[in-house]
């Protein structure tokens, strides 16, 4: 019976069909690529603790369906939610064929084959496994669940995305427009304080296309030689996400395509616990992401006139599961080639909720203006972070084989 190769599978049999199919016929060069990934792997730092071991030099097909099934079958933990993520990158690991397989043509094509099944899955409802997840993650999170609702949940997802408790994010300086909040519960670091348009230009070692960032924004200009800082959501933390600053949404979407995986170096962007710290955030403009730019209220002139800018915040779905979703009335804002009617812009209030991620690796990168946000500033009393147990710590930030950052050059095959 033929088949359209380009339909998701219905279910893991299906899928480990086509996996098999794929490479027995090289659709599309599959098999090419795929070989040449695992002839070329780089071995995963010698540290490395055992539970993340995965050897994929000069494996077959048979081992790669055998890490889906497997994959499959494994229930995500509090503590172990980047496992079987961090396993598979090996693949690609410091491995420019290995990125070429996993971020282009057939290969991208069954990550996101693999991708959807896992999203149904974690989205079916009311079924045993689904309960006893939940009741594990629920277990695990112990006081930090006084912050949310208290369910009950249908699907994981749904938990995934849980609401919080009332009054348990208040927002800052609710009515001083020029203070910015954290966009979601999150690891912040300052990115680059000099952002460029187009072309890479190395900045502290780090990178960062703008306008490709932003799809082709004309909104990209305000931000050259700007600021950008990061917001890294960690798998246990809440996953929506909401406005940074208050004023007006002039420009939004939120279905992006991209690659699901494909970082060089997954460790190192969580490099013992400084989470994002010193990572070369260019590679995100090729994943699954959305933005918004918010036109917003500066501090009045020195003598007393006016002023507006522009904030701008990308939405990047990272791996497992790269679901960016905004509510209704901040989708398909005025973006280029935009499919509907031009809107006005849309108000929105400083932490106002604009979108969630599902299960899976997120963050939200804030873009500023030149000379209009030159540091993160907290005042006395305020939360910087958390005395963690020593179990989320080892799951979540560090290990000994997370080296500091050890930047190379961009490889190529």
């Amino acid at each position: 019976m033929a088949q359209d190769d380009d339909v998701f599978s219905k279910d893991l049999p299906d899928f480990i069909e086509k996996v098999n199919r794929w490479y027995r016929e090289d659709f599309e060069g599959f098999k090419t690529m795929y070989d040449a990934a695992t002839a070329n792997v780089v071995p995963y730092p010698k540290d490395t603790p055992p539970a993340l071991h995965c050897d994929w030099k000069d494996k077959g097909v048979d081992f790669l369906c055998q890490f889906f099934e497997d994959w499959y079958a494994w229930d995500p933990g509090v503590h172990n939610g980047l496992d079987y993520i961090e396993k598979f990158s090996w693949i690609n690991y410091e491995n420019a064929y290995g990125m070429v397989f996993v971020t282009c043509g057939p290969g991208h094509k069954v990550l996101a084959d693999f991708t959807h099944l896992q999203g149904v899955l974690l989205d079916k409802k009311g079924d045993k496994r689904t309960q006893a997840l939940i009741g594990a993650w629920v277990e695990q999170l112990g006081s930090k669940m006084k912050d949310f609702e208290s369910g009950p949940w249908e699907t994981f997802n749904d938990f995934f995305v849980r609401e919080l408790a009332k009054n348990a994010r208040p927002i800052s300086a609710a009515k001083d427009d020029t203070v910015v909040v954290a966009p979601a519960d999150c690891v912040i670091n300052m990115i680059v304080d000099e952002l460029k348009k187009d072309t890479p230009i190395p900045v502290k070692t780090v990178t960062m296309n703008v306008e490709q960032l932003l799809a082709g924004s004309s909104f990209a200009d305000t931000f050259v030689d700007g600021t950008a800082v990061s917001c890294i959501l960690m798998p246990d933390s809440y996953h929506w996400y909401h406005a940074p600053v208050a004023g007006e949404v002039v420009e939004a979407r939120d279905d992006i395509a991209g690659v699901y995986y494909g970082m060089r170096d997954f460790p190192e962007l969580l490099n013992k616990g400084n989470v994002g710290y010193g990572y070369d955030y260019e590679m995100f403009d090729h994943f699954r992401r959305g933005y918004l730019i918010i036109k917003t209220r500066y501090p009045d002139g020195p003598h007393g006139e006016k002023q507006e800018g522009y904030v701008g915040m990308v939405t990047v779905g990272l791996n497992s599961i790269g679901s960016v979703n905004y509510l209704p009335r901040f989708q398909h804002v005025n973006y280029p080639a935009a499919p509907a009617t031009p809107k006005d812009p849309v108000k929105v209030g400083k932490g106002e909720k604009i979108g969630n991620f599902k299960y899976g690796g997120s963050l939200n990168i804030l873009l500023f203006e030149k000379e209009r946000f030159p540091a993160l500033q907290l005042l006395q009393g305020q939360r910087i972070g958390l005395l963690e147990p020593k179990e989320r710590t080892r799951g979540l930030f560090t290990g000994s084989y997370h080296t500091q950052s050890r930047r190379r050059s961009p490889l190529a095959p």
